[in-house]
């Protein structure tokens, strides 16, 4: 088993080590840093694991793995470029940050790869995109995506898809979670007790989820399964085409898309 250092141990990087644990990892295999002593010792007292400085971390390990900000890449990369052993393989899941980006701060020939990742890994639910920089071998990206399966699903895309991926899966779970929100609140307006609305629309969103999954269908037929001419269904819909809906969230997430872009530190 190859010991793994996770680099940042903020919401991310704590899910990606509790799912390590649940896989196939002992907490002897992983090594955590953070520049925050109080979450340093968490991790420890969690999850059993040693917790230490981002040098040394990363001076021990033959994987790391990137769970920073974008925004404090250009300060931890310098930390650990001068201690990676030979063959480390560097796996970033730093929304925005090219593999490009990485490579030009790191000893030539590293090889890296780049991840984007989202929340619902907490539960094991994950959905992560994987893609290879010029130094990874197929080895390298096989060994990310067993890291990546340990938080749930994970696929390998080219590169320049990593934005739109980002502003798909990696923001997605919180446009749901708004919606979510709005039915919640709807339910209220309409007469129903907030636990009991909630229990209705968390329930429904699970359980569409679940039938999208197993059925195997477009979701357009599972839409007009539910939508009887005249109905209430159909008078739903009628409402959130009049409001444009659907083009509210194409350009909700070309920004989000845009936004990954401008995340990514400057180039050199």
């Amino acid at each position: 088993m190859t010991r793994v250092a996770v680099i940042g141990a903020g919401v991310m990087g704590e899910a990606l080590v509790s799912g390590l644990l649940r896989a196939t990892w002992s907490s002897d295999d992983i090594v955590v840093a953070d520049r925050r002593d109080f979450r340093r010792a968490e991790m420890a007292a969690a999850h059993g694991v040693r917790a230490t400085g981002n040098a040394e971390a990363a001076s021990e390990a033959d994987t790391v793995i990137l769970v920073v900000k974008p925004q404090d890449v250009g300060a931890v990369l310098p930390e650990i470029a001068s201690v990676l052993k030979p063959g480390t393989l560097v796996v970033s899941l730093c929304a925005g940050v090219t593999t490009a980006q990485l490579e030009s701060h790191l000893p030539d020939g590293t090889a890296v790869v780049r991840v984007m990742p989202n929340t619902p890994a907490l539960v094991g639910e994950g959905m992560a995109a994987v893609s290879a920089g010029t130094s990874a071998s197929e080895a390298d990206v096989a060994h990310a995506m067993e890291l990546m399966t340990a938080l749930g699903k994970a696929i390998t895309v080219p590169e320049a898809y990593q934005d739109a991926v980002t502003a798909i899966s990696g923001s997605g779970p919180a446009y749901l979670f708004f919606v979510v929100e709005a039915m919640i609140d709807a339910g209220v307006m309409l007469g129903l007790p907030r636990d009991i609305s909630a229990a209705l629309v968390k329930q429904t969103v699970f359980g569409s989820a679940k039938l999208l999954i197993e059925s195997g269908q477009h979701p357009t037929v599972l839409r007009e399964q539910v939508t009887s001419p005249g109905g209430t269904t159909a008078a739903a819909l009628r409402q959130l085409e009049d409001h444009r809906v659907k083009a509210a969230f194409i350009t909700a997430m070309e920004a989000a898309r845009d936004r990954s872009r401008e995340l990514a530190p400057p180039a050199g």
